[in-house]
């Protein structure tokens, strides 16, 4: 067997363990699993594909440096990453002169990340009632703090930080119900 073949069967957990000890092999193996996904996150977010591709960077960049870090215990590798990737995007964003868009033109249709994941992110938001999916879009894909989706909203602090755990819990308890088990077949993520 090759290394390459060799990379492609161990977890991501154990090539962050590999990354933190500077294996260049195992980061290229994580960026071949998760580029696509990060990409996708940060069209999203920022609809500039030029930002996007240097943020996606930025963040592998990041993982790498910070690779010995990461607490298995804590969070899987892909939650891991993708929180990296998010935190940069917010960054961009924050780092942008104000020019506000419309919810509307956030929910502009844009690159997939793949027929699973968008499967299982539609059922999960599906989970959520009209002001928790609200409050979710508004906080992670359009970047807006807590304070300001107090202020967007007209709720207490507290309030939206509790509504949203909520609904972020509500998504992860649909999620982990399975129910897109029986449209994933062996083979078919990506």
């Amino acid at each position: 067997m090759t290394e390459l073949s060799l990379l492609n069967d161990l977890t991501d957990e154990t090539l962050i363990e590999r990354m933190a000890a500077h294996d260049e092999s195992a980061l290229s193996e994580l960026h071949k699993r998760y580029a696509r996904l990060l990409y996708a996150l940060g069209v999203r977010m920022l609809r500039q594909h030029e930002d996007v591709e240097s943020c996606v960077q930025d963040a592998f960049l990041n993982a790498w440096n910070h690779a010995g870090r990461f607490d298995v215990g804590r969070a899987k590798a892909k939650t891991w990453l993708v929180s990296i990737a998010h935190h940069r995007f917010l960054q961009e964003l924050r780092d942008r002169p104000d020019t506000p868009l419309e919810l509307e033109d956030w929910d502009a249709p844009t690159q997939a990340p793949g027929l699973i994941n968008t499967l299982m992110t539609q059922q999960a938001l599906l989970a959520l009632d009209a002001s928790q999916r609200r409050l979710v879009e508004l906080a992670y894909f359009q970047g807006h703090s807590h304070a300001a989706l107090a202020s967007l909203t007209g709720l207490p602090l507290g309030t939206v930080k509790s509504r949203l755990r909520a609904a972020l819990d509500r998504m992860r308890r649909a999620l982990g119900e399975g129910q897109l088990g029986d449209l994933v077949t062996e083979g078919g993520e990506e």
